[in-house]
């Protein structure tokens, strides 16, 4: 494995707790700057909006910079976002800093997802893709809970200085052990726009935003059904989550050489065993050892999804891979702000706190149904190689090489 790879880790485990540790600390933040809880909630739609707006926009802009420096250009973004959230004064102040810190996310995961498949040999673009995002699965076992342990100990000030350092560390990594790999020839931006109105990224984009809306209907609300579902105490919430941790991992360590073996059969798969796993969620809930099983294999093919749904969107936007692949992080968010929605309104009809399992179910099914009309559609069958048609490999340098 390149170590380049451990440096786009290493950044995506910085991105991962920072993205997902707001939702332990919620209850925290609120207290200190004399909020609601639920006000406080705009901080992650905050980061959210961040990711959405940012991908598309950060991406067409950065075209002309070479990969190794969008890339720590991004991760300067990302801490000083960070920073940024610390030191801020007021709860305004805070949504700003939350929304500075989401605009590099999808960027960064683009270009990084572009320089993995570069650096891979012929056949594991897959694999290399995983690997990068095994950062993000890990920090749902390991950074999360111990960011909101120290958020909860220390102040939720403490946390964010953390993901900061995380980020200079990240930068160091990117500085020391990617190579310098030139920017593709510059295209227009309306010409990478033209190449995302293809058929197939579009599918591939719907595909996620309606199929891991399912995962995050669920997801959204996992804390509270710990307590008030699986009959767990409150200390148990940071095992359940990173229960759910450990099954994104596992899925992420899948889902890389299955899909570099058949990228659409694995996206049809792990799509199926979620709706699977998400319609007997609700059954098995109040079975306590069950409902552990069932948290870690949500999280497995829930986070199996993913892989092939970069893969597939790279691909078929072969002319603008950095921007579609980048547009797929904006779907994921989209998916994460609508499955949090509607999963939120089910449990407000007095569904019962399960119930948001079963939306994300009807979720993804509508994002399979997708999956397979877009495969009906897809009239080229040739096994599509982001490598051989972006670009020409750039020779591989070691750390010492690339200063």
């Amino acid at each position: 494995m390149p170590l380049a790879l451990l440096a786009l880790a290493v950044s995506a485990f910085g991105i991962g707790t920072t993205e997902f540790v707001m939702m332990g600390l919620l209850p925290d933040v609120a207290d200190d700057l004399g909020t609601s809880v639920p006000t406080a909630g705009y901080l992650v739609s905050a980061y959210a909006i961040g990711v959405v707006v940012g991908a598309p926009l950060l991406t067409a802009v950065g075209s002309r910079i070479p990969r190794k420096r969008m890339l720590l250009l991004l991760m300067a973004l990302f801490t000083v976002g960070n920073l940024a959230s610390a030191l801020a004064p007021d709860f305004g102040w805070l949504i700003a800093g939350r929304l500075l810190a989401g605009l590099p996310h999808g960027a960064f995961f683009g270009v990084g997802a572009v320089v993995a498949t570069r650096l891979a040999a012929e056949g594991r673009q897959a694999r290399a893709v995983a690997t990068m995002f095994l950062g993000l699965t890990i920090a749902n076992v390991v950074g999360v809970p111990a960011a909101t342990l120290l958020g909860q100990h220390l102040g939720w000030r403490a946390t964010f200085l953390v993901v900061a350092a995380i980020g200079l560390c990240a930068m160091a990594a990117l500085a020391r052990l990617v190579p310098r790999i030139p920017a593709e020839a510059h295209r227009h931006v309306r010409h990478e726009l033209r190449a995302l109105r293809n058929r197939q990224v579009l599918l591939g984009l719907l595909t996620a935003v309606f199929g891991f809306a399912g995962v995050f209907a669920v997801y959204s609300y996992l804390s509270a059904m710990t307590t008030e579902a699986m009959g767990f105490g409150e200390s148990s919430v940071t095992l359940v989550l990173a229960l759910f941790g450990i099954g994104m991992t596992l899925g992420a360590l899948a889902a890389g050489p299955l899909t570099d073996r058949a990228l659409r059969p694995t996206l049809y798969g792990s799509l199926s065993a979620l709706a699977v796993v998400l319609l007997a969620f609700p059954f098995v809930a109040q079975v306590q050892w069950a409902a552990l099983v069932m948290v870690v294999l949500l999280g497995g093919v829930g986070f199996m999804t993913t892989t092939p749904l970069q893969m597939l969107v790279m691909n078929k936007a072969k002319d603008a891979p950095t921007l579609a692949s980048a547009s797929n992080h904006s779907a994921f968010n989209l998916a994460n702000a609508g499955g949090a929605w509607l999963g939120g309104m089910a449990i407000a009809a007095g569904w019962g706190w399960t119930s948001p399992a079963l939306v994300g179910a009807a979720l993804t099914l509508a994002g399979l149904a997708i999956a397979v009309t877009a495969g009906v559609l897809d009239r080229d069958r040739s096994p599509s190689r982001i490598v051989a048609r972006a670009a020409t490999p750039t020779p591989r340098k070691s750390g010492a090489d690339v200063h």
